[in-house]
């Protein structure tokens, strides 16, 4: 859905394809298990891993490094998740889920709904989509907090899961 340089800008962020050249910064917050096992991966195991992830992964379509404009530091990725690996079973053909991620050291910060919130106005702005999607595991709250912050409503869980227990919730965010 993206032209291959293109960049989006919010306040503090600058949203922009991945570059092998951000192997480093992605093996130095990636290989935090905190950060992965939010996600539902594991932690990164060298500058190598961080690099092929790059190259396979977050070259596709769609998907962002999030870079601090004050410092040029890559922090974390947001993005729509490829086809392949969405989550959410009724996902209708003008919509996507979209997956994110930050070091740990910025949590808290409002960075990711900073971003998310850009990546909604772009994709329903230029009319690419009709709804985004967030699927979260139930013990992360901080996913959840992100979803709630940017106008997401609780759609559905999986495995009858609650907040607090293991599981998978759905949250959606209509055009």
């Amino acid at each position: 859905m993206k032209k291959e340089s293109e960049t989006i800008e919010t306040a503090r962020l600058r949203l922009r394809p991945w570059r092998e050249s951000d192997a480093e910064a992605l093996f130095r917050h990636a290989s935090n298990p905190n950060v992965g096992n939010a996600a539902g991966w594991p932690p990164h195991e060298s500058v190598e891993m961080s690099r092929e992830v790059i190259t396979n992964y977050f070259s596709a379509p769609d998907i962002y490094a999030l870079e601090l404009k004050a410092t040029g530091e890559v922090v974390g990725c947001c993005g729509l998740v490829p086809a392949v690996d969405v989550h959410v079973v009724e996902i209708g053909t003008r919509e996507a889920e979209i997956g994110y991620w930050i070091g740990v050291e910025f949590w808290g910060q409002g960075l990711v709904p900073e971003a998310v919130a850009a990546l909604a106005k772009h994709y329903f702005g230029a009319d690419l989509l009709d709804a985004l999607w967030i699927n979260c595991f139930a013990l992360n709250r901080q996913s959840q907090r992100v979803a709630e912050k940017c106008g997401f409503t609780f759609h559905h869980s999986q495995d009858g899961a609650e907040v607090g227990r293991d599981g998978q919730l759905f949250y959606v965010l209509r055009k």
